[in-house]
């Protein structure tokens, strides 16, 4: 792949006004399928969460399932959206294998949701008012893997196999209108709007929202206009990207790779691009298709929803506090500054920071681990931190340090062998035998095998020079093979200087 050359993001900035949209999917968590009652789980066996309704087999009719219904018209009304007195599928035609019937059951010209508005809060304290067109009620497709190739995408792949157990696995997709006026903010206001939409999904507990998992994802539509044009430019749709600081780097790429183009006299092409984790970058996938291209039309097997009004207020009374409303209030009650509450929404951690402190961590701990080590280690794998480790274990890890059975360093050591599946925090401290040594005893006796070698460190510290006394704790924290606490060794060793 031809590396694209890129403006200056300042200067694209200054020449051209970037336009965003974002179509969000959203897998629901639902026990059985969209349409039919095959299970609903991830990671099974390739091909056996099925039925002939998945299938598309003759005789096979779809049914319509209640939980994600509620589901879609609870999101929906978090989303600050009106609901559909009735809403209506239709048939989606596309031939891909993905589908085995060779159409996607969807929602076309009567969504279940529509008319909406998300607000996001930026580092800078800038308020934006996303606006949302639709939210609509769908069925996921299979999981194609190409196979040969060196990349892992269909081309110069040699074959693809298919996996239909994601076939018809209920979804919404959240539509929105074009978002403008974003200027320098673009790339921060799409990483924020994914990750709001992310902690809403996961409160009203509709969705694992596991992006490495697929069970949300983000294709990020971005088009640039010249400075004071009103026609909007063509449109570039970056497909199924699947991490927060993904969708910010993809945004700011096609905003200067577009921009290149734009100055030099070239034009964009309205086309779906692929996301390049490795490199950063972005390739044309396909033509963008038009509605039309499908070929919408109602589906004949089912009848339109028509929720009661007292339904649609009965899920609105069951509604969690808004996500910027939360975000305020958590800053207050765990005294964060605004640059260390930034730092966790700028993480996308914010919803495991929060299940960590209500499982007994404190707020900083829970901060420290989450945006720290565990980050890290999420970023050398190339993986969601969410991926690695549960907030039942990081709030027992915090424990045991607050406890003193470990040591930053040696908690550090615990937290490796819990993400590689070793077991409990504390299971870890059993089976490596790493917690802190706290018999006295044991010191002293370290502690005199070190003065003995260092026979002039005791008549250094009582003529003052306390500094010395580093030397005999190196040597028992390496005898001790760190498990020795620094400060008790510390303390022991000027003990043995007044003696």
């Amino acid at each position: 792949m031809a590396k694209a050359k890129l403006m200056d993001f300042d200067k694209a900035l200054e020449l051209y006004e970037p336009v965003l949209g974002f179509e969000v999917h959203v897998e629901l968590n639902t026990e059985t399928k969209m349409f039919s009652a095959a299970p609903n789980n991830f990671g099974a066996a390739p091909n056996t969460n099925l039925t002939p309704v998945c299938l598309g087999l003759p005789g096979s009719l779809p049914v319509v399932n209640e939980q994600a219904v509620r589901y879609s018209i609870s999101l929906g009304l978090a989303l600050g959206c009106s609901i559909a007195e009735s809403s209506r599928f239709a048939r989606k035609n596309y031939f891909y294998p993905d589908m085995a019937k060779n159409y996607q059951i969807s929602q076309y010209d009567e969504p279940i949701a529509y008319e909406g508005e998300v607000e996001i809060e930026l580092a800078s304290g800038r308020v934006i008012h996303v606006p949302i067109e639709r939210a609509h009620m769908e069925e996921d497709a299979g999981k194609l893997t190409h196979m040969g190739g060196s990349t892992g995408r269909i081309q110069g792949a040699e074959y693809s196999m298919v996996d239909y157990n994601r076939a018809g696995v209920p979804l919404v997709e959240i539509v929105t209108k074009p978002i403008v006026g974003t200027n320098e903010d673009a790339p921060e206001v799409g990483r924020q709007y994914v990750s709001i939409i992310r902690d809403m999904v996961i409160d009203l507990g509709i969705s694992d929202a596991k992006m490495e998992r697929g069970n949300l994802r983000c294709d990020a539509n971005i088009s640039l206009r010249p400075r004071g044009q009103e026609k909007l430019g063509t449109r570039t749709e970056t497909k199924n990207v699947n991490s927060l600081r993904s969708v910010e780097r993809a945004v700011r790429y096609e905003i200067q790779r577009q921009a290149y183009i734009l100055s030099n006299g070239g034009s964009i092409t309205q086309e779906t691009r692929h996301w390049h984790e490795d490199t950063g970058e972005t390739s044309a996938g396909r033509p963008k298709s038009d509605a039309d291209d499908y070929r919408y039309f109602p589906e004949p097997d089912l009848l339109p929803v028509q929720p009661t009004a007292q339904l649609i207020e009965e899920l609105r009374a069951q509604l969690p506090e808004a996500p910027t409303l939360r975000y305020r209030r958590l800053k207050g009650e765990w005294g964060f500054t605004d640059l260390e509450f930034q730092d966790i929404q700028n993480s996308g951690l914010l919803t495991e920071v929060s299940a960590t402190v209500a499982a007994g961590a404190s707020p900083q701990a829970a901060r420290k681990w989450w945006t720290g080590e565990i980050a890290r280690v999420a970023n050398v794998q190339g993986v969601e931190a969410t991926s690695l480790v549960s907030a039942e274990n990081v709030a027992a890890l915090a424990a045991l340090v607050d406890a003193g059975t470990l040591t930053d360093k040696l908690a550090r050591q615990v937290l490796e062998g819990v993400i590689a599946g070793e077991g409990t925090p504390q299971q870890v401290v059993d089976a490596r035998g790493l917690a802190v040594v706290s018999d006295d005893g044991a010191l002293i006796i370290a502690i005199d095998e070190a003065l003995a070698a260092q026979p002039d460190v005791l008549e250094k510290i009582r003529d003052g020079k306390v500094q010395a006394a580093g030397a005999v704790i190196g040597a028992v924290m390496k005898a001790m093979r760190g498990q020795a606490d620094a400060a008790r060794v510390r303390e022991l060793v000027l003990e043995r200087a007044q003696a």
